[in-house]
């Protein structure tokens, strides 16, 4: 009797999965998505997989018919809303539209895919330390067009300048409208925050308020540029305005997270495309795990899948179907929007091989592209970690550049501490002494402040001798500058209470402005010397190679001075600094080996003639730029 009973309950549970499965096979298929969204004939990489998502995506048999392009493999993977095709294109394959067709049954479905012919516009061409980067969030520089600044179709639909953690409306028309300022400024190429779509409902930042991902770095899709900046057509329009004034493009990467309102988070492609705990983990941020010979394993793997927030879940770049995504949309976008180089955010968060292989397919695509990447650290072996560098380490990373953490320190060291035997500008003194440890350290990015950091007119207590004395070093150092938007006209704050207080709106960028500070009309005399002396020195650099690639000589500091030169066959020019409060006379016997045969100086910042070098007059707080004459 009970075993009668027991058959007639599996019978009646094979018939309930059956009629189960039956339902679901008999839901019609649908293809929403294909991504990337088109490709280009003629990429020396032939082979491309292309991600296909909607409902019973993944129960689809595929077949394609185009000359010159073949369908390898077609994987499904954990969620039916899925496939992953294996396509390669051939040299011989013309540009056009080919047809995906997906066959279930008696249901076909076709879907077409663009393959385009690659254009002639500049890409690529990388950025060296003959440029001046200029860093802008877009939402905060410039609103051209107020009718994009919010959509009742998207989950954040906000939009005011009067609220600092709302999105306020400045767009790539607003960018483009003031090109011709950076220009004049000596800005040679922009780094915009990301502008891929980000289109999520407001973040808790804190107790007391909720935040939109205006800064951008929170991707929900990343076929898409957010139309609040101008979309795909704004983004390419602003390519071309760049590129037509000789100016270049750089993107801001984000490989490690997304933002959990993304499309492909929301349902997810298998468990394993995200990094997964069994409760939320944090990441340690400790990026010394990575390279500590005696480390341990737990912390090195906490670092690099522990999540950056909750709501920014951390990418599997292990999953190859995961690092073929990032890595195919980074080639995708180089292509699209003709970029020139690429700063990668939380560089040291990403799973280190997947980043070679990334940093690999980008350069073979495009030979003169630039990398750097954000690890933030404060020694210069940590940081070599992260590029090509002549330590040793068991990791050999590919990566030709970085944001250079370490000298960035060392500047604000350099104004706020009391010089003495192991401070003050003793601290760019033995920072520039370890550049060895790189294999090129002029491919590192420089800078004095960032959207992460604090204003650096407020680091050094809105001091315009100090503000000076960093503009210098900046600009005459090695490496490529870059200069975050409004330092130019002195704007100031401080992370406290939050991020936004050093992102604030550049004056005369929005409507409504009081104050336009585009215009020397706009400015104060105090800012209008601040932009005259960035002009200047940014200008000369960057007509004069010597700056850009003349070797770098520097002498030990003495008494709060710091004397440094940058020399080639052509030129040679000296950088004296007084970082003290009382004004010397500079001995210059001691840098006999740079100075013998040279009788007069031009001031670089003034065009005064000094015609005699063996004083110099050094006011405190103060650098000379001088171009040695014979």
């Amino acid at each position: 009797m009970y075993t009668q009973f027991t058959t007639r309950i599996k019978i009646v549970a094979v018939v309930v999965f059956l009629a189960g499965l039956s339902a679901a096979m008999a839901q019609s298929a649908r293809i929403q998505r294909i991504n990337p969204t088109n490709w280009w004939v003629g990429m020396k990489n032939p082979n491309l997989q292309l991600l296909v998502y909607g409902p019973n995506a993944g129960s689809l048999t595929y077949t394609i018919n185009y000359a010159g392009v073949k369908l390898v493999k077609a994987h499904t993977v954990e969620n039916p809303n899925y496939a992953f095709l294996d396509l390669t294109i051939a040299p011989t394959a013309k540009a056009g539209t080919l047809t995906i067709v997906g066959k279930r049954g008696g249901q076909t479905l076709t879907q077409p895919f663009e393959l385009k012919a690659r254009d002639r516009s500049p890409k690529g061409q990388g950025v060296t330390a003959a440029d001046f980067i200029y860093l802008i969030m877009p939402d905060r520089f410039a609103n051209g067009d107020p009718s994009n600044d919010k959509f009742p179709d998207m989950l954040d639909t906000q939009a005011d300048t009067k609220n600092p953690y709302l999105r306020h409306g400045g767009d790539f028309t607003g960018i483009i409208n003031h090109l011709d300022y950076l220009k004049d400024l000596g800005v040679t190429a922009l780094w915009l925050t990301p502008v891929i779509d980000n289109d999520e409902t407001l973040k808790k930042e804190g107790p007391d308020r909720n935040q939109a991902g205006y800064h951008g770095y929170h991707f929900t899709d990343h076929y898409q540029i957010d139309k609040r900046f101008g979309g795909i057509a704004g983004y390419v329009e602003l390519a071309s305005a760049l590129h037509k004034r000789g100016m270049k493009l750089v993107q801001d990467a984000v490989y490690n997270h997304i933002s959990d309102d993304h499309w492909f988070f929301k349902d997810k492609p298998m468990k394993d495309w995200v990094n997964v705990w069994p409760t939320y983990t944090g990441s340690t941020h400790k990026e010394q795990s990575l390279y500590d010979p005696h480390g341990a394993t737990a912390d090195k793997k906490t670092l690099l899948d522990g999540w950056f927030t909750p709501f920014l879940p951390d990418l599997n770049q292990r999953n190859p179907f995961v690092a073929n995504f990032l890595i195919q949309h980074a080639i995708w976008s180089t292509e699209m929007f003709s970029l020139d180089a690429w700063r990668i955010d939380t560089y040291k968060y990403n799973d280190l091989d997947f980043l070679n292989r990334c940093n690999k397919a980008l350069m073979d695509e495009y030979p003169k592209i630039h990398l750097f990447g954000e690890s933030v650290v404060n020694n210069p072996v940590g940081q070599a970690f992260f590029v090509k560098n002549t330590v040793g380490f068991p990791f050999k990373s590919n990566q030709p550049g970085a944001l250079d953490f370490v000298l960035y320190n060392a500047f604000n060291d350099a104004l706020n501490q009391r010089f003495d035997w192991d401070s003050g500008v003793n601290r760019i003194h033995q920072v520039l002494a370890q550049d060895d440890v790189y294999a090129d350290p002029n491919k590192l990015v420089t800078f004095l402040e960032n959207h992460d950091t604090d204003r650096y007119l407020s680091v050094i207590g809105e001091d315009f001798d100090k503000y000076k004395l960093g503009v210098t070093w900046l600009l005459t150092t090695r490496g490529i500058p870059h200069w975050y938007y409004g330092t130019e006209i002195l704007m100031k704050g401080t992370k406290n209470p939050s991020d936004a207080e050093v992102r604030k709106d550049f004056p005369g960028g929005f409507p409504g402005d009081k104050e336009n500070k585009f215009e020397a009309a706009g400015r104060t005399d105090r800012e209008n010397e601040a932009v005259q002396y960035v002009r200047k020195l940014a200008t000369y650099r960057r007509n004069n190679p010597v700056l850009q690639v003349g070797k770098l000589t520097q002498f030990v500091p003495q008494e709060g001075t710091y004397v440094y030169f940058r020399h080639d066959a052509s030129k040679t020019v000296m950088v004296a600094s007084n970082t003290g409060d009382k004004e010397i006379s500079l001995d210059t016997s001691r840098f006999a080996e740079r100075m013998n045969g040279f009788t007069s100086a031009r001031n670089v910042q003034t065009d005064a003639l000094l015609t005699d070098l063996k004083m110099i007059k050094l006011p405190a707080k103060s650098a000379l730029v001088l171009e040695l004459i014979k």
